[in-house]
């Protein structure tokens, strides 16, 4: 369960956070940003202490972060044009180093967007995997997504799904009255192991409402009007 994979991930935290000497944040920092980024994957001899090493635990599959700054979206611009890779990781180590250098949903700027996919993957309709798959979606009210979003995150790096070689990735999207997490899927068509996805992301996330899932094609087609194929 989720539970027991914050527990042991959590006791990374400490060894891998990357911290500025006075303890503060750096306001000056892009939304989205990590502090020193430039795009690359992480290095594997990643430390909180200069010259000391630390043990790295290897996921199934690395991940990237993307994001879609609010600031450089227009009407004009094709859908994902601004959007951009962040940090690709492959450890537990590299994946709590970023986490905590990164903002939280309720410190994002209205109309951003934050994903993480594995990696090769992107966060697009029009990627090959993504092309013949779909979305759950869970809402919240305005900054109260956060701890649901580590939740998500740690279900879908930490292999928590029955199915999880059928998760493409994980957005949250910032708005002005609400906050969406959408957990993306590659084949929308195998209503079996999509309700089993959603089923136990709600379990992981002690969600007792009702959510639905939507088909990619049927959102490039009637957009807001697309209707859910799965309820769980």
């Amino acid at each position: 369960m989720v539970e027991e994979v914050v527990k042991s991930e959590e006791q990374n935290v400490n060894r891998v956070r990357v911290v500025r000497s006075d303890g503060e944040e750096d306001e000056q920092q892009e939304e989205g940003e990590i502090a020193g980024g430039d795009g690359d994957t992480l290095s594997s001899s990643s430390s909180s202490r200069p010259g000391t090493a630390v043990v790295q635990h290897p996921l199934e599959h690395s991940w990237t972060f993307w994001f879609d700054n609010p600031s450089a979206k227009s009407k004009q611009a094709a859908w994902g044009s601004s959007m951009r890779p962040v940090y690709t990781f492959s450890t537990v180590e590299e994946f709590w180093s970023l986490y905590n250098n990164i903002h939280r949903p309720s410190k994002l700027a209205s109309g951003a967007d934050l994903y993480c996919f594995k990696n090769k993957i992107d966060p697009k309709w029009e990627d090959p995997v993504c092309a013949n798959g779909g979305k759950w979606t869970m809402n919240f009210p305005k900054s109260k997504s956060d701890t649901s979003w580590l939740y998500t995150l740690l279900a879908m790096i930490g292999e928590q799904f029955d199915h999880g070689d059928d998760i493409c990735g994980a957005v949250v999207n910032v708005r002005a009255k609400q906050e969406k997490i959408s957990l993306w899927t590659k084949n929308a068509a195998n209503e079996s192991a999509q309700t089993s996805i959603g089923k136990q992301w709600k379990e992981f996330l002690d969600n007792n409402e009702y959510i639905g899932f939507i088909f990619h094609e049927d959102a490039k087609k009637f957009d807001k009007a697309a209707k859910n194929k799965y309820l769980v």
